[in-house]
């Protein structure tokens, strides 16, 4: 009887045994078990995409295999392009080896019968575990009989600066040199392949312990499977819990909060979480009308959504620039007074950074705190639309100078037990104001956002779909400042001050 063939490995499924045998033996076994990929997962992919048509075109006269016929297509048009020496360079160059299939995103004819293996990654920077992703591919090329005399890393270059005419592959892209790490690597890859066909002919998964391997280099798409949800009020929702008093806990016992001994040590944000989960009530400080005392009016509050793409879209922009493409403002005159909001969505593929901080400068006035939740992220975005726009700094410096950041008012005055350890706006407002939250709405986070608008003014989508996603993002948006508004009516409540009640209006 014929022995069966070993199972094929691929550059994927070889760097998934690398995080994991666990995750290897699943993804060709049991792929059912995988959590499905988002939205976001496959925008990275066409991201990928975009970055490697850039890569190929910086080589002039190139040709793509492409995959559509299949594998065995592939490889015989990958075996006359590279007899072929007209041919200057092989884009998805596919290869076999002892049944180990590669794709070579740029393999790159030198003199002398050579070749030079090119990684495209669409990071600002080389990653340690990119090295074993090329030396496979390496050790398949080498081991067909080619002459492999260089290996570089072509990533996406921090300081490029987009002329806002046309992408230069030259300047876009940087080389890493990677030759010498990927040799060294060739004699360890017979070893971890064969431990990788080991645990692939197994009857079983292998017994791997849930631990760091499920997060990194990357999110495990098992990562539900191996790691089931944690009891309420399990000590890992504790923030910053070192992983030596993680195991002292376990020590003694203790795997939920209220069970921590009160002599035990921890931070004062684990204490007062303890706290307010062993008493069931919202612990608050002392200080917290202090904190609050110094809100004069007009009041605002703001939030911004961007978007941040590999390929930069608009002049002076950088790999992974922050596009803002909207706004929400809501604005209280004097205490007890009505509600005012006031919004930007671009709405189109123009540069929105004119029109966003030409409406956001009116809408803000020029006295009154601003009142944000993590001031770091809207002040990032204002300090690069005064670089952007010089016109507008002053006006820009004045904005910057009146923020207020609610985040660090939260973390260190309040503590619900319903924040489960998190102390994100999406986790704040239902705890706090359980009449509000994000549940059901069609674009409920930041990431959400970006990819919706992306969608409505490149997606080439019907009016109505349009339609659709514009409403979906300005509700969303407005969802963020009206979510402080009543958080800190809320931190009003709690410490006795008057509550106000009219509702804001759109």
């Amino acid at each position: 009887m014929l022995a069966s063939a070993p199972i094929r490995l691929s550059k994927s499924r070889f760097l998934a045994g690398l995080q994991c045998l666990k995750r290897l033996y699943l993804q060709v076994h049991q792929p059912t078990l995988a959590e499905r990929g988002d939205e976001g997962h496959f925008a990275r992919l066409r991201q990928g995409d975009e970055v490697g048509r850039l890569a190929q075109s910086g080589f002039p006269g190139g040709v793509l295999v492409g995959f559509a016929q299949g594998v065995d297509d592939a490889l015989a048009r990958t075996a006359v392009l590279l007899d072929d020496r007209s041919v200057p360079a092989i884009f998805e160059a596919t290869v076999q080896y002892s049944n180990i299939l590669i794709r070579v995103d740029i393999l790159e004819r030198r003199p002398g019968d050579r070749w030079r293996l090119i990684e495209v990654k669409s990071s600002v920077e080389l990653k340690a575990h990119y090295i074993y992703d090329v030396a496979i591919q390496h050790h398949v090329l080498i081991k067909c009989g080619l002459d492999v005399s260089s290996v570089r890393l072509m990533h996406l270059n921090r300081d490029y600066r987009y002329d806002g005419r046309e992408h230069h592959p030259a300047s876009l892209f940087s080389f890493v040199e990677i030759t010498k790490p990927i040799r060294k690597l060739d004699a360890e890859l017979p070893g971890l392949i064969t431990a990788q066909r080991d645990a692939l002919g197994g009857a079983e998964p292998p017994e791997i312990e849930a631990g760091p391997q499920c997060r990194a280099p990357c999110l495990c798409e098992f990562h539900g499977h191996c790691n089931p949800e944690p009891p309420e009020h399990h000590i890992s929702l504790l923030p910053r819990l070192s992983e030596k008093k993680f195991v002292a806990l376990g020590a003694l016992g203790v795997s939920v909060i209220h069970e921590i001994p009160a002599d035990f040590e921890l931070s004062p944000i684990q204490a007062r979480i303890r706290t307010a989960v062993s008493t069931g009530r919202t612990w608050v400080s002392d200080s917290l009308a202090e904190e609050l005392d110094v809100l004069a009016y007009p009041r605002y509050f703001m939030d911004f959504e961007s978007l941040y793409p590999a390929v930069p879209r608009f002049e002076g922009m950088w790999p992974y620039c922050q596009i803002p493409f909207q706004w929400s403002v809501h604005r209280q005159l004097t205490a007890g007074g009505e509600w005012e909001h006031w919004e930007f969505l671009a709405e189109d593929e123009r540069d929105p950074r004119p029109g966003f901080i030409k409406t956001l400068c009116e809408a803000l006035g020029d006295r009154g705190p601003i009142i944000v939740y993590n001031a770091g992220f809207e002040s990032t975005r204002l300090k690069q639309l005064a670089d952007w726009l010089p016109a507008y700094r002053g006006r820009i410096a004045k904005i910057q100078a009146r923020l207020w950041d609610l985040l660090p008012c939260v973390q260190r005055c309040v503590y619900d037990p319903q924040f489960n350890g998190s102390f994100s706006i999406k986790a704040v407002l239902p705890a706090l104001v359980p009449e509000m939250s994000y549940d059901g709405m069609e674009v409920g986070n930041g990431g959400q956002a970006g990819l919706a608008w992306e969608q409505m003014v490149r997606g080439g989508v019907e009016p109505s779909e349009r339609r659709r996603l514009r409403e979906a993002l300005l509700a969303y948006c407005c969802q963020d400042t009206l979510a402080m508004v009543r958080i800190l009516e809320r931190l009003a409540g709690l410490i006795g001050l008057p509550r106000v009640s009219h509702a804001p209006h759109r």
